[in-house]
């Protein structure tokens, strides 16, 4: 007998080993076939490829990069001030290893393809399960071009190196970059959301730039090349180009304060910042920054449904894979019928969060020669936005609880996926700001509710519940008096009728019924893991787990 066997107090037993490496996009049948359902299976190859790069290379960076914070440094060793993040290796990687891949532009570079933006919400999908942070920059550099094809000839020139550049995280003018990233700041401390409300203020130069005064309160992924941003001028508020590094070689005058302290996002940076007299240039025409910007935010809105899906997934897969491996009471706890219930729910969960954002990424797709697909992404992104991205912190609290202690520990992914939950929900317009957004939708635009019921009708008549939903929902909307009190009713039921119609119409029959049973029934439960006793629990489970 050695000396340490005598120390040796208990046997490491039932307990999970750690999930092995795989492919997001092979071994993910839900993510197939949403994607196939909505027009980008051509893109397979590329799909395969990167859900590869994510699953057996990414997810260790993704864990690095958030370990390790950006850090702020104001000056250099000299005392000039240079306005640095500096980022762990591990967030490089992420990023050179997305843009190779086109995470940022796969839908540009593709537009002339159907489904090229449900491709790329895919590539989005995956990068963001191994980390929500440099999700940001990617997000907000893909949105950016449909704010810069309202620049002029020559900042419409920006276009070209941002969709078909690589990741270049040096520090030098435009012109002479590999490849290039932007950001956004449109919220300041006195207004939010309430964008109207900004009192930083753009000058016209003689040259034709402008000077831009005033401050950010949110900037986010200040180490961008570029950031679109929003401030007034004589003829209203308007937006902007701001480069980061000036043709010159000289930095802007863009001082950042701080960087955020985040509840969660840790690999990303977030600052708040001071323009003293920064150079930006004109998108649009003063006084025209909303209609210029909204194209912007529309996209990074699907965003967000894409990141909180994408979450949901993989809390999901963390959870099955700990209740799959580990016994109590006699049985494995996916065998347990409690346990059972919780998984078979979770998965209907992310199968309708997944469904709506790929309909609505083959609507964007095709919003531009189809007035409905139009109407239809107008309303959605908002409605989807709202419901996906409130649904998301509750999922990954509950996949926590599946693995009971060890989902509070931070050796695990779950806690850090449970910090970054929130955000979504937060960013680009709170739930209010999203019920508001279909308010104004509609009353500015009567024929967007034709659309939408057109669109829950295709899925009338095969479910008891589904059509008693859609009847109510009917009455909701024509309840003129009560609308806006009431709107996150009606947009929770909204997406509710939306996420069980495709759910209906393009799912196998017992997830969408299951779906109506669970969400649309008037005595549903609250919680996740109240399915009927006589809900498919294994079939469910089963068209969600990964494939071997």
């Amino acid at each position: 007998m050695t000396h340490a066997s005598l120390f040796s107090t208990h046997i490491v037993e039932n307990q999970p080993a750690e999930i092995l490496p795989y492919n997001l996009w092979t071994q993910d049948p839900c993510l197939k076939r949403a994607v196939a359902e909505n027009g980008g299976a051509w893109a397979e190859l590329a799909l395969s490829d990167y859900g590869e790069v994510c699953g057996h290379h990414l997810m260790g960076h993704g864990e690095l990069a958030n370990e390790h914070k950006p850090i702020f440094k104001p000056f250099d060793r000299y005392g000039r001030r240079i306005d640095h993040v500096d980022f762990h290796p591990s967030y490089h990687v992420l990023m050179e290893s997305a843009m190779h891949a086109q995470v940022h532009s796969f839908s540009w570079l593709n537009k002339e393809k159907d489904g090229a933006h449900v491709a790329r919400a895919a590539l989005l999908y995956m990068h963001f399960q191994a980390d929500g942070g440099t999700s940001c920059p990617l997000t907000m550099t893909h949105a950016a071009v449909a704010a810069l094809q309202h620049g002029s000839e020559e900042i419409q020139a920006w276009i070209k190196p941002l969709v078909e550049g690589q990741y270049d995280s040096t520090q030098a003018p435009a012109k002479h970059k590999a490849g290039l990233t932007f950001g956004m700041g449109m919220t300041e401390k006195q207004g939010g959301s309430d964008v109207r409300k900004n009192t930083t203020f753009a000058t016209h130069n003689d040259e034709g730039s402008y000077s831009i005064v005033g401050h950010k309160f949110f900037f986010s992924a200040p180490m961008c090349d570029a950031h679109i941003i929003l401030a007034q001028t004589a003829g209203g508020l308007s937006c902007f180009l701001l480069p980061r590094v000036l043709e010159n070689g000289e930095l802007n005058n863009v001082r950042i304060q701080r960087l955020k302290d985040k509840l969660g996002d840790w690999s990303n940076a977030s600052s708040e910042v001071e323009f003293l007299n920064a150079k930006a240039h004109l998108l649009g025409q003063e006084g025209r920054g909303i209609n210029v910007i909204i194209d912007m935010v529309s996209l990074t809105r699907l965003d967000c449904m894409i990141g909180s899906s994408a979450l949901m997934r993989q809390a999901w897969v963390q959870a099955y894979h700990h209740v799959t491996n580990r016994e109590a009471f006699g049985k494995k706890l996916i065998d347990q019928a409690l346990m059972k219930n919780v998984m078979a729910d979770l998965a209907l969960e992310q199968l309708a969060s997944l469904a709506l954002t790929m309909r609505l990424a083959k609507a964007i797709d095709e919003s531009g020669s189809n007035e409905n697909e139009a109407r239809f992404a107008r309303l959605a992104t908002a409605v989807g936005k709202y419901w996906i991205c409130k649904r998301a912190p509750a999922f990954a609290n509950e996949a926590q609880e599946c693995l009971g202690g060890l989902g509070y520990v931070e050796e695990n992914p779950l806690p850090r996926l449970y910090r970054q939950a929130p955000l979504n929900s937060i960013w680009e317009g709170s739930g209010n700001v999203q019920c508001l957004d279909v308010l104004r939708t509609i009353q500015k635009e009567p024929s967007v509710l034709v659309t939408l019921f057109d669109e829950l009708q295709l899925a009338a008549g095969k479910n008891l519940y589904f059509d008693e939903h859609l009847s109510r929902l009917r009455k909701m909307y024509e309840a003129q008096s009560t609308v806006e009190m009431q709107s996150r009713l009606i947009v929770e039921n909204t997406a509710l009728a939306l996420q069980a119609s495709l759910l209906l119409n393009v799912w196998p029959a017992h997830i969408g019924s299951a779906f109506c049973d669970a969400r649309l029934a008037k005595n549903q439960g609250l919680v996740f893991g109240t399915l009927s006793a006589n809900a498919p629990f294994d079939e469910i489970i089963a068209s969600a787990a990964l494939s071997l």
